[in-house]
């Protein structure tokens, strides 16, 4: 996944992630930058509530 690393301002590859849900209940992947070791966040969207039907 690619990731901005905002020490060396570039974009950088790392497939060594894991996914997190905010406080305000949004999917984020968080790295560490292969280069400076600086801590990278991606949002990745909304985690989307269980749909229900109402008849």
């Amino acid at each position: 996944m690619e990731f901005y690393c905002v020490s060396c301002k570039q974009k950088r590859e790392t497939n060594d992630y894991y996914e997190i849900t905010t406080k305000r209940n949004r999917r984020a992947a968080v790295a560490k930058c292969p280069i400076c070791g600086t801590g990278m966040y991606r949002i990745m969207g909304r985690t989307t509530p269980a749909k229900t039907t109402e008849i």
